[in-house]
């Protein structure tokens, strides 16, 4: 997908005013951006550039809209970094949006420590019940948010089950699969302690994680919602690429709970089943070891 005559005008109508009349420069140079997007860089010179996301308006309904949102979340608790919204709008099937380009340095022990400190700091937000008062995306995939007061609950019928279902459709999982989790969902009793809902990216793999010429971090694509802290913490082991700094400063801000491995291990469970659902069979093996290890 490329960025349509009028998506292009609707771009340079929002850059700064000082910038208008070399604004016919821009040059659009497509990057990597995961899966989900068409991603560039819109360069007018080497003091101004920024990062556009393309997709389809059918295919993904308020994608963008739902990504601003969840940004204006985590920024209002001037807790952590987030990217910076230039613009979101659509045109026609065309809906994209427009981000200040992230200029990158080192990522220094101090960059880890302050993470881990900023995430902590960030998760003691809490709702009155676990969920968001809109669904929104995982990826791709829609993200159901309905609140419930009870977190195994949410988790069950609002992360786990939602991707089972779909996955059983893809047939890529078996009944045999379904009645694994089934037995594993009365353990979760024994497994999840009970603790405020904490406002979560909801995404937070290393993928998702830039840091900026200071060295300072700086959290991209959040799939908000309030969870269980676990949810963002095991997210970070899913993948790697976090340094054990990460989760020395976090536990001295918001120390761990003694089966914190445990809770992170059945966490991953969701982000799995959205790949699984994603990008297909080869994530199986992976869930199934985790179930093995439960029931």
């Amino acid at each position: 997908m490329h960025p349509s005559s009028e998506t292009i005008n609707l771009i340079k109508q929002v850059l700064p005013d000082e910038l208008d009349a070399a604004s016919s420069l821009l040059q659009f140079q497509p990057v990597t951006g995961g899966s989900v997007n068409h991603c560039y860089r819109v360069v007018l010179d080497q003091q101004n550039s920024w990062f556009l996301k393309l997709n389809s308006q059918e295919l993904y309904p308020e994608l963008f809209s739902q990504e601003v949102k969840g940004l204006a979340a985590l920024r209002r608790r001037k807790q952590v970094q987030v990217s910076s919204v230039v613009a979101c709008s659509e045109d026609g099937d065309q809906q994209f949006l427009l981000l200040k380009w992230i200029k990158s340095g080192p990522r220094t022990q101090a960059f880890w420590t302050r993470l881990g400190e900023q995430m902590a700091q960030l998760h003691q937000n809490s709702g009155p019940d676990y969920g968001w008062p809109e669904d929104n995306y995982i990826g791709s995939l829609s993200q159901w948010n309905s609140f419930d007061a009870d977190w195994i609950s949410f988790f069950i019928s609002q992360r786990i089950n939602p991707q089972l279902e779909a996955a059983l459709a893809k047939k890529l999982i078996n009944r045999e699969i379904m009645a694994q989790f089934e037995r594993l969902f009365p353990r979760l009793l024994f497994i999840f302690d009970t603790e405020k809902p904490a406002l979560l990216h909801g995404d937070l793999w290393s993928g998702n994680l830039m840091c900026n010429e200071k060295s300072e971090p700086v959290l991209i694509d959040p799939a908000v919602y309030y969870g269980h802290r676990s949810m963002d913490l095991g997210m970070t082991t899913l993948f790697g690429g976090f340094d054990p700094m990460f989760y020395d400063a976090y536990a001295y801000h918001y120390p761990l709970h003694p089966d914190h491995a445990e809770q992170w291990e059945i966490s991953n469970l969701y982000p799995l089943l959205v790949h699984l659902n994603l990008f297909g069979i080869q994530y199986l093996p992976r869930i199934v070891a985790i179930l093995k290890r439960y029931i």
